[in-house]
């Protein structure tokens, strides 16, 4: 009897659907199939390459609200913000594409009356995206556009929370008239991807997701001699600096710890504040959270939904709880949110201050709608706070000095150091993390060297 897999709603707990996982002789189609596919797909001219994808977005958009929609079901963000990440789909899938002909064109070596020399880039075979719920179009366009645009074929893995979205990927492929097998998804359980993982067929995986769940596809392919790309978690942090804009700066954080009730990889999750500006930008930081509208994310005056089930929301609500126990206060009323209820995906925000280190809140990542801020005297005990923590995804720092900020940010361990700006992710930019946060690339032209191979090429002439 074949298995199957339920969407249960954060939103009301309704089932929004249910699928079939593929069999194992499914399985094998479809690595046949892709595998057969990206011997013509790598041949390919680029620019055809380039309007298939181009065509791909297209049709994506042509369904951005019907989409957006799903997208509330399926994890509970508001329907207020859900179409926006079709409009980041769409800023990183066209980016990668433009730049593919420049970046995957062959390395020309200095001229030799004797020899022709150049290196080929090559592409990997058939690439394995695993997507996450979060963010489920923008995580998985990441690795998928460069990968085809580089000559490989794709199979798309996605989270049990949104499998919805594969299959409208899927379709934007057909409709754009992508040859079959060149992009496909299968709905698998977690053995059933460990077992893809290892195949032969499969010569290059990149996977976001949680720390332990990056651990284990990374054993998985050991030995296995392909890449892995790795982003995990996040705990990134925000240095609020004595003379930052601190009406700007607060109206900044709160949405980068606050949207997706903080359920982004890169979102704000701990913020140290110069002792100068303190007193003020926790002030005005309280008053705009007390602002968010906590309710059914269907409606359009949500602007806070719940967080993916009950289980995340609890793990946050004992992260909070345990910092109050060890002498946090916590500065938002929760009745004032008549929506939050213990045992349920819906929680109040929750800003915490008389935090420190020792309290799980600053050290062990969150992914919820909670922060916690601390006060600092100096640049340099901001800096040591930022690098006491297992990640190193993002971290960002608010003043108006530039050069300050480019010297701190060369001591801070990071992936990406902001500036005036946090939770976002620019195409040209790298995208990359340190230590528990991961390892490999997405974006910028960087991210089409670990989706291809070198090959050498040394001619020599036949009149020499």
């Amino acid at each position: 009897m074949q298995q199957t897999v339920k969407i249960v709603s954060p939103v009301d707990g309704s089932v929004v659907a249910e699928r079939n996982l593929a069999s194992k002789d499914e399985i094998k189609k479809a690595l046949l199939s892709a595998v057969n596919a990206q011997k013509n797909w790598k041949n390919k001219n680029l620019s055809e390459k380039a309007s298939l994808c181009h065509k791909a977005i297209d049709c994506l958009l042509q369904k951005k609200q019907a989409i957006a929609k799903e997208i509330t079901l399926q994890m509970g963000r508001p329907i207020k913000y859900a179409a926006g990440e079709l409009s980041g789909v769409e800023e990183r899938a066209r980016y990668m594409i433009d730049i593919a002909e420049q970046e995957l064109k062959d390395i020309a070596i200095e001229e030799d009356q004797a020899f022709t020399r150049f290196i080929r880039k090559e592409p990997l075979g058939v690439v394995l995206t695993i997507a996450p719920w979060n963010y489920p179009y923008l995580t998985a366009i990441n690795s998928i556009i460069p990968a085809l645009m580089a000559g490989n074929t794709v199979i798309l893995k996605h989270s049990a929370q949104t499998l919805l979205c594969a299959e409208r990927l899927k379709v934007a492929f057909d409709e754009a008239g992508l040859p079959a097998g060149v992009f496909q998804y299968l709905h698998l359980d977690h053995a059933m991807t460990a077992e893809l993982v290892k195949n032969n067929a499969i010569g290059f995986i990149s996977f976001t997701g949680s720390v332990d769940a990056g651990k284990t596809i990374e054993t998985t392919a050991a030995t296995l001699f392909k890449s892995v790309a790795l982003e995990l978690g996040g705990k990134d942090p925000a240095y609020v600096m004595a003379d930052a804009d601190i009406k700007s700066t607060a109206e900044n954080l709160v949405d980068g710890a606050f949207f997706n009730s903080g359920q982004s990889c890169c979102a704000i999750e701990r913020i140290y504040v110069h002792e100068n500006v303190y007193d003020d930008f926790v002030k005005q930081f309280i008053h705009l959270v007390n602002q968010y509208q906590l309710n059914n994310p269907m409606q359009l005056s949500t602007t806070l939904g719940p967080m993916v089930n009950s289980k995340a929301a609890d793990f946050v609500r004992d992260q909070i709880k345990q910092a109050v126990e060890k002498g946090a206060l916590a500065c938002i009323d929760e009745t004032n949110f008549l929506k939050s209820k213990s045992g349920t995906p819906y929680m109040a925000p929750q800003v915490l201050i008389n935090v420190d280190h020792s309290m799980s809140v600053m050290k062990d990542e969150s992914f919820g709608p909670v922060i916690g801020i601390m006060k600092v005297s100096s640049d340099q005990q901001a800096i040591a706070l930022m690098n006491d923590s297992d990640f190193g995804l993002t971290a960002s720092f608010w003043t108006n000095n530039i050069e300050k900020a480019i010297g701190l940010g060369e001591q801070v361990e990071t992936g990406t150091v902001f500036m005036n700006r946090c939770d976002y992710l620019d195409p040209a930019l790298a995208w990359t993390g340190v230590k528990q946060s991961g390892r490999g690339c997405s974006l910028s032209k960087l991210a089409y060297q670990q989706l291809t191979r070198p090959k050498s090429f040394h001619l020599k002439n036949a009149t020499h």
